[in-house]
């Protein structure tokens, strides 16, 4: 199937980073795999050969190898993704924020923070309006430029690439860093693993229950392994049939799907409505037959303090079995 690549995946990616890949009026997010080194750097302590422990240092190293500075608690924060605004108002730091995007609306109170646009290509001057201290934004190429003029103006901007659940702790641990509150960070982070292992721990089917995640139509666009959302059907007890494709969104074909033939398709209501039309979709039997499983895009899409509850409610929606 031929298509665009340059054309077609950067808007793609533009729109799911922001917090939202749209299915009519709903959403789903995958993100792309990225080595990153977050670095904390600590003084080491020298009095009287004490086992006190280190002081902390006042800077962070961010996810494009900037330096932060994190010595007095930010009080004026923008935050230009949807994890970060949730992980803030979980911190107790809601208060605090001068700045979202279009996509932040959990929790409730989100939404009461002024609508700055969008969280990728984010509009500068926008945000330099607000007077924020701190700007928090997703580390993509797409970005750098804005976090470049941002640390020209004299703010303190904090790139952090949270593509994977092994991500979340870190995330959380530099957010309570620049908020000044790092044993709430490490709470939450208890917290949302303890969740996960509690899902993850359940007992699974003897033969695995098998699901194509289905995100985009033209061209085909599912998950696979580089995301965040494959570890959550595996977490859930499933077994995404694609899950042996390195890439976050592969682009995929319709042979392919009715070849691996899976047990349900995840989808959002729109595109569930139009696959159940659709000739050439009804060649999978999971489509011909019904078995088309509504996620909650919201509450899945976001890699954040709800990954538990995203956990959660796959495993219902799949397996009709709850965790409390």
């Amino acid at each position: 199937m031929a298509y665009d690549a340059g054309a077609v995946i950067p808007a793609v990616f533009t729109i799911l980073r922001c917090g939202l890949l749209p299915f009519g009026k709903e959403s789903v997010l995958f993100f792309s795999r990225r080595a990153t080194t977050v670095v904390f750097l600590s003084a080491l302590a020298g009095a009287c050969g004490t086992t006190a422990q280190p002081p902390v240092s006042p800077f962070v190293l961010d996810d494009f190898g900037d330096t932060i500075h994190t010595a007095r608690p930010a009080r004026r924060i923008v935050s230009l993704s949807p994890v970060t605004t949730e992980l803030f108002f979980a911190l107790g730091a809601g208060s605090r924020l001068v700045g979202r995007t279009h996509y932040d609306s959990y929790p409730a109170a989100a939404l009461a923070v002024p609508d700055l646009g969008d969280g990728m290509l984010p509009n500068v001057e926008a945000i330099l309006g607000v007077h924020p201290d701190l700007v928090v934004i997703y580390a993509s190429q797409s970005n750098r430029a804005a976090a470049v003029q941002l640390r020209r103006a004299g703010v303190n901007t904090l790139a952090i690439r949270d593509d994977h659940i092994s991500d979340f702790r870190r995330t959380v641990a530099l957010l309570a860093r620049a908020t000044g509150d790092t044993l709430a960070g490490v709470a939450i982070a208890d917290s949302v693993e303890r969740s996960l292992a509690a899902v993850s721990a359940r007992p699974r089917p003897a033969r695995p229950v098998t699901v194509f995640w289905h995100v985009w139509d033209s061209p085909i666009l599912t998950i696979g392994r580089g995301s965040y959302l494959d570890e959550l059907v595996t977490i859930a007890g499933a077994k995404n049939i694609f899950g042996d494709l390195a890439d976050p969104s592969p682009q995929v074909t319709l042979e392919e799907i009715v070849h691996r033939n899976p047990d349900f398709i995840l989808v959002g209501t729109v595109t569930g409505q139009a696959l159940r039309k659709n000739v050439l979709w009804r060649s999978i039997p999971a489509v011909r037959e019904g078995r088309l499983l509504v996620v909650d895009t919201v509450l899945v899409g976001r890699p954040g303090v709800r990954l538990g509850e995203a956990a959660r409610s796959l495993r219902a929606l799949i397996l009709k079995d709850t965790v409390r």
